[in-house]
Parts: C-alpha cells; structure tokens; sequence
C-alpha cells in the first residue's frame, strides 16, 4: 500500500512539474520589444539613439517628438531579435499570432514590418514594405494587429507579410509636424 501510495505521488509531482514548466515556457514566449530591444532613429526628431534608449531603460518608454520646422520622414526602428546593430538576421514568428501595441500619438504612425532578406543574413532594404496604421491616440490606447494585416504598401489586396522570415519593425512619421510625439509603452509579440 506504502508503495502504491508515494508511486502515484511521484506520478502527481511529477504531472505538476510538467504542467509548471509548460506554463513557464508559455509565458516567456512573449517579447516586449520595449524592455528587450535597442532601439534606433533616424529623421528630424529631438531625441537621438542613446537618449531615446537610456529613457526606454530608466521609465520603460520610448519617446519620439519632431523638431522645429522638421523636414522628411521621422523613422523609429527596432529589430525583432537584437543584434548589436540597425540590421541582422531576421526571426521566424510563425507561432506569432499578433503584435500588441501599447502607444499614443499625436499624428498617423505607419507601423512597417522589414522582412530579411533571401540568404537569412539581413533586412531587405529599398521599396515597400507591408504595413499597417497606428491611428491617433490622444491617450495611451493598446492595439492588436494580426500579423495577417500587414500588406505590402498597406493596401488590403497588398501581398501579405512572412512571418516566418521578419526583421525589425519601423514606425514611421511621413509627415512630421513641429512637435508631434509618439510615446510607445509596449510592442509585444504574441
């Protein structure tokens, strides 16, 4: 009976620590890129790369303003897998259902997704790259974009992204305004 009784105990410890570790395994397969990830700028923004970075780190925000009069496009990038640098090898998402993003802003924010390139080695650059629309948000607003929404040029019958290939996310301001800010809290990948 002794026998019987400390084998199913074993059997049901033995159940509890696989269903812990399944949990634990669950949980860490969502990336904030916000707490993992160097972040890069490029444009007429105020903040630059170690500003931006080092508030990321001290309050857990990334925070873009444009300057006076800017002129271009302000681009705020960040890799999905760090890599020491503003390109690397990109990641395989395909257990990715979504992107989740914690933000506000005060103008329209195209959200690109930058695949890698055909050798694995790097990002694609040059042309378009499929897209979506981060709306204005006076507040700090979370939004879920299926990855299915991502279309080249963002153009619904655009092609659609490969999530099994992808490389940074850019957040780009085409039409920068004195002072227009984007503040984002979280970018999860889940």
């Amino acid at each position: 009976m002794k026998v019987k009784t400390l084998l199913i105990s074993c059997l049901f410890i033995s159940a509890l620590i696989v269903c812990f570790a399944f949990a634990e395994g669950n949980s860490s397969s969502k990336i904030n890129l916000v707490k993992t990830a160097t972040w890069y700028i490029a444009g007429p923004a105020k903040e630059n790369q170690e500003t931006i970075n080092r508030i990321r780190k001290e309050k857990g925000i990334v925070k873009v303003t444009a300057n006076e009069n800017p002129i271009g496009e302000i681009e705020l990038n960040v890799m999905i897998t760090e890599s020491g640098s503003n390109d690397g090898k990109a990641t395989n998402l395909s257990d990715s259902k979504y992107l989740s993003i914690t933000y506000k802003s005060s103008h329209l924010i195209k959200i690109q997704a930058r695949e890698g390139n055909a050798e694995g080695t790097g990002c694609v650059h040059g042309g378009s790259h499929p897209r979506v629309d981060l709306p204005i948000s006076e507040k700090f607003t979370t939004v879920k974009i299926p990855w299915t929404d991502f279309k080249q040029d963002g153009n619904p019958n655009g092609k659609s992204l490969n999530i099994h290939n992808l490389c940074k996310l850019n957040f780009v301001n085409y039409n920068p305004v004195s002072g227009a800010v984007l503040e984002i809290k979280s970018v999860v990948i889940d």
